[in-house]
This record gives C-alpha cells, structure tokens and sequence, in this order.
C-alpha cells in the first residue's frame, strides 16, 4: 500500500500544528518531537501515512513536485510560488503574522521612493508584483535572514517580512508601514494526488477539519 506523505514546516508553526494533529488523531513516533534529532522522515499511528519536516519556505514545493502529497504552508509561501499543481483545502488558523513593508524611522526626503524602490525580502516575486502594481520599479535585494538589518547597514531603506509582534522591527529602529496581507496556514493538497487517491487524502483533510471545527 502506497503511503500518503504530509509535509509540515519545522520551527514555530509546527508548535502550533502539534497539538491541531492531536486533535486530528494523528500521533507520531517520538523522534518526531524530539528537537535535537536529525531524523526527517517519520510514521505515524495510521499505516497509510508518514510525515516529512522540511524548511517552512519548501513545503508547497514538496507538495507541488508530488514528493509530498499534502502539506501545511502559510499564504506567504502560497502567494510567493503560486504553484498550480496545488490547492488549499482548509485553513487551520495557525501560524498567524503578517507580512509587511517597514522602513527606517524618520528616513530623509533624499531615501524616499521617486517611482524606483531597493527593497530587501526574502519574498521577490510577491514584492516586485506589489509595487509593480502602484507603479514603483522594485529592485528586490534577495535574502534569507537577518533581513533587518539590511536598513541598518546601509544596503537599502526598505524591507518586506513577517511581522507577528513588531518586537523585532522596533529594536531594529524599524517602523511598519504597509501591511501586503494577513497570513494564517493553510492544509494544501497536490492537485493529482488528490484525484489519484482521493480516499486517502479526504480522510485525512477530514481529520483535520474536525480538529479546526471542535
């Protein structure tokens, strides 16, 4: 019997997916919870399922190449690939942040966007499609972290990230300015899987609809 594989993202968002998968029925073996293991691939109480941890940014890509049959992603991640080999079933209401534009407190007229911005992201395709849309030229400065500090050492004035508490953007003398949209994450499903094994995946989806709905 071939097993159906759910990619969910390591870090804070699995946190809050643990006890949502609880509720669900779906328990894990204990190398799963156990963060100083390096294990990736793990089983679960039901035969037909296991459970790979990737990077938050790679889950639809698992799920989009079918490597991964369902996957747990936020709207940033969707947004940013926009993959069509996938769908969003259910929103789990986890996760919650937002992503935002923040610039430098009190930036000089000379710094100020005159129809061209340098903006620093970890999400190019989103940005350049944002501004592009109010008709400011983009040149988005790719990076992965630390991505407050590119104001502060001068690489640009601008930048485009996740912002739960605005903690970190206020200790970095950062102020938020625009909000692009609110996230929350998603249970996506690879569109094929779904049609080729379509008892499998609905029974897991309804899992977790019943944890969501109570």
């Amino acid at each position: 019997m071939k097993k159906m594989i759910l990619a969910v993202p390591k870090g804070r968002i699995l946190n809050e997916l643990n006890p949502v998968m609880e509720k669900a029925g779906i328990l894990v073996e204990k190398d799963f919870y156990n963060t100083d293991s390096r294990k990736l691939l793990f089983q679960t109480n039901f035969k037909y399922l296991d459970i790979i941890k990737v990077r938050s940014f790679d889950v639809a890509t698992f799920v989009a190449l079918g490597a991964a049959h369902l996957g747990v992603a936020g709207d940033d991640v969707l947004k940013e690939f926009e993959y069509d080999e996938v769908n969003s079933v259910l929103d789990l209401g986890i996760g919650k942040c937002k992503l935002s534009v923040a610039h430098k407190k009190n930036i000089p007229k000379n710094e100020q966007n005159n129809g061209y911005l340098m903006v620093a992201t970890k999400y190019k395709n989103t940005v350049t499609n944002y501004y592009a849309d109010k008709g400011i030229r983009a040149e988005c400065i790719k990076l992965n972290g630390a991505i407050e500090l590119a104001p502060k050492l001068g690489i640009c004035s601008t930048i485009v990230d996740l912002v739960s508490s605005g903690k970190t953007l206020s200790e970095n003398n950062l102020q938020e300015t625009e909000i692009l949209f609110r996230i929350t994450s998603k249970l996506i499903v690879n569109k094929i899987a779904f049609k080729l094994n379509n008892d499998k995946v609905s029974l897991i989806v309804s899992k977790f609809k019943k944890a969501i709905n109570g």
